[in-house]
């Protein structure tokens, strides 16, 4: 890299308290609210910034910062 190139540094929020918080939900049946809409199926993964949530059969990945809340079904 020359010296007239900038350098470009990519930061990331992530809440270790949530992320802990979402491990306990881990292969659960939940109700996700998101910024958009609710997703009730089972969660699968559990990501520091996404989890990943299967609704009849189909993988959701949504990103931690987009949940609202979450809640066992």
């Amino acid at each position: 890299m020359n010296d007239q190139q900038s350098k470009v540094d990519i930061v990331s929020a992530i809440d270790p308290y949530f992320y802990q918080t979402l491990l306990n939900f881990r292969n659960k049946n939940v109700v996700v609210n998101t910024t958009k809409s609710p997703l009730q199926g089972s969660l699968t993964e559990v990501m520091p910034d996404h989890i990943v949530i299967e609704v009849s059969g189909s993988p959701f990945y949504v990103r931690a910062q987009e949940i609202v809340w979450i809640t066992t079904a």
